[in-house]
């Protein structure tokens, strides 16, 4: 499938670019948004799911501080699917309490327990 976009030459390059893209670090959020598109693929998820999962507890006291802003403020009690069974699989698995997941991911204890009772099997 990939070849034959490229092929299609989607991305307006040549096959060394693109193979530059594939062994590269880090990609330019353009490239990595056309990629996404691409590949029905949403990559910029695994990034925000690190940024819900290990911002610092200190995040919601700025947030607080902070009283009027021109930027948008994105709430952190948006969790994905795929970060609520990671969370269940943890507990689960016994790899963690729930008292060490509050306390890790600074998940309030009644969200906690609404997983459990939701999505627990």
């Amino acid at each position: 499938m990939i070849e034959k976009r490229v092929a299609e030459n989607f991305f307006k390059c040549t096959e060394d670019e693109v193979e530059k893209m594939y062994q590269a670090k880090s990609l330019d959020t353009e490239i990595l948004l056309k990629w996404s598109k691409l590949l029905d693929y949403d990559f910029f998820r695994i990034y925000t799911q690190h940024l819900i999962l290990y911002s610092p507890p200190s995040a919601k006291k700025e947030q607080s501080k902070n009283k009027k802003s021109s930027l948008p403020q994105f709430r952190k009690n948006i969790y994905s699917r795929e970060i609520i069974d990671f969370i269940l699989e943890e507990l689960k698995s016994g790899n963690m309490t729930k008292k060490e997941v509050i306390e890790k991911y600074n998940i309030p204890r009644t969200t906690l327990y609404k997983w459990i009772s939701k999505y627990r099997s």
